[in-house]
């Protein structure tokens, strides 16, 4: 298994590192709108369809969705928007599971809510693409992730007690957590006595880290409760060792285009 994993990050990084930093325009919005389109064929499993004509099928209609929000760039603050109210309402289903499930247990809820998570995560990588510095925020937002990821996993080693959401992720500490937290923070107080932020911008910056690593979570937890509801360990075997392309960007999905929301608050960007 371990040698597995090795193999496929070797394969996968360059080609990871080269279409979200070297592509750019339409290349970009094609790059991405493929992985999204085959963490919506994982997406389609997951919410019932058995079939493969009929993944394939879903799939498909995501991939004509994405061509038309690049086609009507104006509807980007729409789809934004409808990711923070679903990543809101994604925190208490999670926190209610299984009780929960009654309200999106429908297959064609579930692929509703597939909607919400991809489409807004294409719209927010698309954005921030275009935006002043934007292969360092998203650098950014994915080391953000990964920092939260990587002290989350090593604090709830050594230290994790209290289950976080046992009934969804059972490895999951809130020790582990605030870790994983503490860590992001500390990277962004340095990146701002780097670029000598005020205090202002410190608040702010802090601020942002901290809301952005908690809809991490809450993006790992919620692909993890659709699995769990599923009866699937993973989204798909289409990354040896690693699972499904949904398994390892499920809080990316989540983390983005919630800081695209932030940096447009901020009036780094307009949309």
């Amino acid at each position: 298994m371990l040698k597995q994993r090795i193999i496929t990050a070797l394969i996968l990084l360059p080609i990871a590192l080269c279409g979200f930093f070297l592509l750019k325009g339409a290349n970009f919005a094609l790059f991405i709108g493929l992985v999204v389109v085959l963490g919506a064929w994982e997406w389609a499993r997951m919410a019932g369809l058995a079939s493969q004509p009929m993944r394939i099928a879903y799939a498909a209609v995501v991939g004509v969705l994405l061509f038309l929000l690049y086609l009507l760039p104006g509807l980007a603050p729409w789809v934004l928007t409808a990711a923070v109210l679903w990543w809101l309402l994604a925190t208490w289903l999670v926190l209610t599971f299984p009780a929960s499930s009654e309200h999106w247990a429908s297959a064609l809820c579930k692929l509703a809510i597939g909607l919400v998570i991809l489409l807004p995560a294409w719209q927010g990588l698309v954005l921030i693409k275009q935006w002043p510095l934007g292969n360092w925020l998203i650098l950014s937002v994915m080391i953000l992730v990964w920092a939260a990821d990587i002290g989350a996993y090593f604090t709830g080693k050594a230290i994790g007690k209290r289950k976080m959401a046992p009934k969804v992720s059972p490895g999951k500490s809130w020790e582990g957590f605030y870790g994983g937290l503490a860590v992001c923070l500390v990277i962004t107080f340095v990146v701002g006595v780097l670029r000598g932020w005020s205090l202002g911008e410190f608040i702010a910056g802090l601020a942002a880290a901290a809301v952005v690593v908690v809809i991490s979570v809450v993006g790992d937890l919620t692909e993890s409760m659709f699995k769990r509801q599923a009866g699937l360990k993973d989204s798909s075997n289409l990354l040896p060792g690693h699972g499904g392309v949904l398994d390892r960007i499920d809080s990316l999905t989540a983390a983005i285009p919630v800081f695209a929301v932030l940096l447009w608050a901020a009036d780094w960007g307009v949309m």
